[in-house]
């Protein structure tokens, strides 16, 4: 599977929901008026954030989902009620873009961003007066257990390889978040952050394994020395029966 087929995106889509911190959106009803509202849902793959969240925001009557990928668009647009296509690039958005929009969201999206565009995102959120919540960006730190010597360098090396540079392009990774609450705090928006882990254990196994040999292949990749080890060590790992927390935290931020 890869990091943005179909295939993955359904098989996380359960655990995304369980883990998705939603606390937070006591505080953004407060923030909303009206029941007729409009929601531009960014980096929207085949809808899971648009699906979780509209049935916890009954007065979402139209989600304006935006990606890259229009197969993925195609899959969201039939799956989401209200839901309509919007072809781009996230970080060609402006303020006027977003005029008249009510909600801006994003779910796994700000770590596979740059500095520049999480800033530019926040002050177009920001410029329209448009409150924002990203759920599920990484934040470097995952728990294995039984533990095992080679989790820490695999750590390491996946948390690099999510801060790699693709295509001119810094990525943030886990550091995202932490650049996206600055950006929006220099705007005067407030920030609330909450933890989201993912929780894999036996009851979701062929999740566990898919994430498992992603993480080890995206290590490896950053740090070849990695690799003479990787099989004996999935080989010992999922003959374990192990269980995962994958670290991530949410953010919402309401412009003043």
């Amino acid at each position: 599977m890869t990091e943005f087929s179909p295939e993955w995106l359904a098989l996380r889509e359960p655990a995304d929901a369980d883990a998705r911190a939603e606390e937070l959106l006591t505080t953004l009803r407060t923030s909303l008026t009206g029941d007729d509202l409009v929601v531009r849902d960014l980096g929207s793959g085949t809808g899971s954030m648009a699906r979780w969240l509209g049935a916890r925001l009954p007065g979402a009557r139209k989600w304006v989902l935006t990606d890259r990928d229009p197969a993925l668009l195609e899959v969201a647009a039939a799956s989401v009620p209200g839901g309509v296509p919007d072809h781009r690039d996230i970080a060609t958005l402006t303020s006027a873009d977003l005029s008249g929009t009510a909600l801006v969201t994003g779910s796994a999206l700000l770590d596979i961003l740059t500095a520049e565009e999480v800033t530019n995102l926040a002050a177009a959120c920001v410029g329209a007066g448009c409150p924002a919540l990203f759920a599920l960006s990484v934040v470097g730190r995952v728990e294995l257990t039984p533990s095992d010597p080679l989790d820490e360098p695999l750590s390491a090396a996946f948390n690099a390889h999510q801060r790699r540079t693709v295509d001119g392009r810094a990525l943030l990774g886990p550091s995202a978040v932490v650049t996206m609450s600055a950006a929006f705090s220099r705007l005067g928006a407030t920030v609330h952050r909450r933890p989201s882990p993912w929780r894999l254990g036996p009851d979701r196994p062929r999740l566990l394994e898919e994430w498992l040999r992603g993480w080890v292949s995206a290590a490896c990749e950053q740090n070849p020395a990695l690799v003479p080890e990787a099989d004996e060590y999935l080989n010992r790992r999922l003959s374990a029966r192990p269980r995962a927390t994958v670290h991530h935290e949410d953010l919402l931020a309401i412009p003043a």
